[in-house]
């Protein structure tokens, strides 16, 4: 019996160059020319050690490509080497698109005590508490943290904790971060505790024994800046040739609508009813609301859309840069009031540079202009009508527009 040829001695079937057509799919992701050439080059390296072994596409295996991009990294210089392999994987991920390479294995779940506890608690915070992605990532990692602080790696047994294990962790977080009033440790520690006690994998409930920060109690109005200087902050991110309209269009959001930062960074294209002249917001606890679009607020969006925007992302604010994917986080907001701040002279009204101020200066400019308690809520979106009240802690008339009457006899209890 004739002995088969091994699949280095047969000839490789005719390729279509994809390191080609990769190069021309970064260049149409619009990122310059340099990086075009470092994509292009970098792809063809590795189309072309796949060849030399006289293979596929489809049998690019991870053995396979950490063999091949191996010597392509190291050739690279010490400040690309990282950019080098991100680039060959992004390759990679366009075979596994386009040319049917094996697609990565999935790795095998964490069985162990420890990480399924975690999966049945993020469950829990998405479904149960209705908690944003956002929040849902800290707390798991205060997850992490406090039960390493308190068990190492694995998991011990969680009646096991005691109050003082609890105060003692808060304290050497309040040492590290130096920040004795961040309530963010104490409220994640919080949802923790209610989970294992929901759960009924601790016999008490220990929320109860985390610490509160203490916070001072406010004695006035919320700092705020005058509408020309909030009209000025405004207007100074125009000049930006790169993102001038988009920086525009997110402050109009916050100042004019009272947008919380996370709100502005979640809208997507398809939230905006045009023919309505509305707008989705995406605000705390999956709560969502329809709020009127000013003509201005409009006009500043489609400046944006039309004369600015690019890529696929169906986020409507993304970043300038390839291949102009939405924004991890709204930090993006704090960036561009701090710069707006350095542009204007402009001093911020507290130590925090924050977007949350353009809310409170929104907030106190419709109070001088004599709205209710009552609408300011409505704008700003309280849940609570005791939310609004710091508005008007001089106001009596004010606190009148939202307060109850008085039970007279006869009132149904």
């Amino acid at each position: 019996m004739k002995s088969q040829p091994s699949r280095g001695d047969q000839p490789l079937p005719s390729l279509i160059n994809h390191a080609e057509l990769f190069g021309d799919c970064i260049q149409d992701e619009g990122y310059s020319k340099g990086s075009v050439v470092k994509y292009k080059s970098n792809a063809l390296a590795l189309w072309e050690a796949l060849l030399s072994v006289k293979l596929s596409p489809a049998d690019l295996t991870d053995e396979i490509m950490d063999k091949l991009a191996a010597p392509i990294v190291e050739a690279a210089s010490a400040k690309d080497k990282k950019h080098c392999l991100y680039r060959l994987n992004r390759f990679r991920d366009y075979l596994i698109e386009n040319a049917s390479a094996p697609v990565r294995p999935v790795p095998p779940l964490d069985m162990s005590p420890r990480a399924v506890l975690k999966r049945e608690y993020e469950t829990y915070l998405r479904d149960q508490r209705g908690l944003s992605t956002d929040t849902i990532y800290h707390c798991l990692r205060f997850y992490d943290r406090f039960l390493t602080a308190k068990f190492g790696p694995d998991l011990g047994d969680l009646n096991s904790i005691m109050p003082d294990d609890i105060s003692g962790f808060i304290l050497r977080l309040r040492e590290a971060q130096n920040a004795p009033r961040d309530k963010t440790g104490p409220s994640h520690l919080r949802n923790l505790f209610q989970f294992l006690f929901w759960s009924g994998k601790t016999e008490r409930n220990l929320s109860r024994a985390v610490p509160k920060a203490k916070q001072p109690k406010p004695t006035g109005i919320p700092r705020y800046l005058e509408p020309e200087e909030v009209n000025r902050l405004i207007e100074v991110v125009r000049d930006h040739k790169k993102t001038g309209r988009r920086n525009y269009a997110m402050l109009m959001l916050v100042a004019r609508l009272g947008l919380r930062a996370p709100e502005v960074t979640a809208i997507v294209l398809g939230d905006i009813d045009w023919r309505a002249g509305e707008i989705l917001i995406r605000g705390k606890r999956q709560l969502h609301d329809r709020m009127p679009m000013s003509a201005e607020v409009g006009e500043a969006i489609v400046d944006y859309i039309k004369n600015e925007r690019l890529g696929p992302d169906r986020a409507l604010f993304v970043s300038v840069k390839p291949p102009f994917k939405r924004f991890k986080d709204a930090q993006i907001l704090r960036w561009i009031l701090r710069d707006a701040y350095d542009a204007t002279g402009i001093s911020p009204p507290q130590a925090y540079v924050g977007s949350h101020i353009l809310r409170h200066s929104l907030a106190t400019d419709m109070l001088r202009k004599g709205a209710s308690l009552a609408e300011i809520g409505d704008v700003l979106r309280h849940r609570s009508p005791l939310t609004t009240t710091i508005y008007a802690q001089h106001d009596v008339d004010a606190l009148r527009s939202i307060s109850r009457p008085w039970p007279v006899s006869g009132d149904a209890q």
